[in-house]
């Protein structure tokens, strides 16, 4: 890839060109279309601009590369969405791997085969969403779109947000590095976890029913059971946060429908009825 970058393609910015950009000669305006490769250089279809050798020029009038510039780009939008997750997440991990090294690695709870990794978010209703694992909670996450300001949320607020699979209870916190998110709760502490691959493979496994209305059925109780549970839940998360604060954030209850989520691998605790059961 050329080092000197497109004179028409953002401003030379190469990184937010995608393999789906339609690039045009400046000079003859002559198309390179990555679906249709170039007859002339051999350059099979599906090749992408950028990955035409350094010496390829317009089949046309032999401008070189750097007299490209973009015609038309269907994956940009995708690339700059997927850019802006990438920041978010990054931003996520690094603050929760902080609270690890500062405040939970002498913390009998946790579990020191895990470490702290975001998986599966995705944009959802413009919204990113995914799972953040970490050796002492495993948590579905919910962050705001670009632009949307959660920074007022009140930490322990709760907020039922629907999904295919059916309506989950979400716990308002912020952090100053994070910002606002909402969080569901998966498991904690993470003790049944023997190994990184394995928690992230739940992880990925909660993504995935998370949206699959099979499962709305067995959640459809969970008004009446919330409105008989109410005093018992909120007594037992008031003695679990007596004995443990977890980065900001409270050890609560066996969160709605968790064992839905997480395939039954997630036992609740004795005296707890799970919503759905």
């Amino acid at each position: 890839m050329s080092a000197v970058g497109f004179e028409g393609s953002f401003l030379g910015a190469n990184d937010k060109i995608s393999d789906q950009a339609i690039m045009e000669c400046k000079i003859c305006w002559t198309p390179y279309d990555p679906q249709e490769g170039d007859d002339t250089r051999s350059i099979l279809p599906g090749t992408p601009f950028l990955a035409l050798p350094e010496d390829w020029k317009c089949p046309n009038c032999d401008a070189p590369k750097e007299q490209f510039l973009v015609s038309e780009d269907p994956g940009s939008d995708a690339m700059q969405a997927a850019a802006r997750l990438a920041r978010k997440t990054e931003a996520l991990v690094n603050d929760f791997t902080e609270v690890w090294h500062a405040k939970m690695r002498d913390v009998p709870i946790v579990n020191k085969l895990l470490h702290v990794q975001a998986v599966g978010f995705m944009e959802y209703e413009g919204r990113p969403l995914g799972v953040l694992i970490s050796p002492w909670f495993m948590n579905l996450l919910q962050l705001p779109a670009e632009g949307e300001d959660w920074s007022g949320l009140i930490a322990g607020e709760k907020e039922i947000i629907s999904f295919p699979s059916g309506d989950y209870e979400f716990i308002h916190n912020t952090r100053e590095q994070t910002g606002g998110y909402k969080a569901c709760s998966l498991f904690s502490p993470m003790g049944e976890f023997k190994t990184q691959a394995q928690a992230v493979d739940v992880a990925k496994a909660v993504m995935v029913a998370l949206f699959q209305e099979e499962h709305r059925a067995e959640t459809d109780r969970s008004a009446d059971i919330r409105a008989a549970r109410e005093q018992e839940v909120a007594e037992q998360a008031e003695r679990e946060a007596e004995e443990q604060e977890v980065g900001g954030e409270e050890l609560t209850a066996a969160p709605t429908r968790r064992q839905v989520l997480t395939a039954g691998m997630s036992e609740a605790p004795k005296n707890e009825i799970e919503e759905g059961a």
